[in-house]
């Protein structure tokens, strides 16, 4: 049986690349913590995020449009695991994407408008579904000419890159050890391999 997750991703195929390395949580949402020989100092934590590229209304889209493509289930989605601020970060620092991703904002609300005479967050979750699957079915089989499409995917792509290059993403969801050092290799015993 299908879980919630795996059916949502269906929207969201991940054929992810990484742009930047680092993680998307460490980006705005983590406290630095500085060590003193008497005590450890942590600086007070920030208050909301404030997107430097986005307005608040598209800063919205972007994160629920981030939640559809990867929704919490038992471990968080992509806006708990900053991808959002990612994509913000992302965009606002590439002048190519800015153009996309602002015209595919407006193509998205546009697109919902006509639907439904609401906004693409104000759809409901299956709604919301609904008018992305198409797009997201065209940048599978590689069909980018569409503004739709294009944007889909460099939304897909950087809400993949800024969720699995997170803590959230990294460690909670694939389990991901660390630094580590094996002892032994364990030994591969699948029937194709041997």
């Amino acid at each position: 049986m299908e879980t919630r997750r795996d059916t949502l991703k269906i929207i969201g195929a991940i054929g992810s690349t990484c742009a930047f390395p680092f993680a998307a949580n460490t980006l705005y949402g983590q406290q630095e913590h500085h060590h003193t020989p008497t005590a450890t100092k942590i600086q007070p934590a920030r208050g909301p995020f404030q997107p430097k590229f986005f307005t608040a209304r598209e800063y919205a889209t972007v994160s629920r449009l981030a939640d559809l493509i990867i929704p919490p289930t038992d471990t968080p989605g992509a806006a708990a695991a900053g991808a959002p601020e990612y994509i913000d970060y992302v965009v606002n620092n590439n002048p190519e994407h800015q153009k996309v991703i602002r015209e595919g904002l407006e193509w998205l609300d546009g697109l919902a408008n006509e639907h439904s005479a609401k906004r693409f967050v104000e759809l409901t979750e299956q709604q919301q579904i609904d008018l992305l699957t198409p797009f997201s079915d065209a940048v599978d089989r590689g069909e980018l000419k569409t503004t739709g499409a294009r944007f889909f995917r460099m939304i897909k792509s950087m809400t993949a890159d800024g969720y699995y290059t997170s803590q959230i993403g990294l460690v909670q969801e694939l389990g991901y050890k660390g630094n580590t050092a094996l002892p032994s290799f364990p030994v591969c015993d699948h029937p194709e391999h041997q």
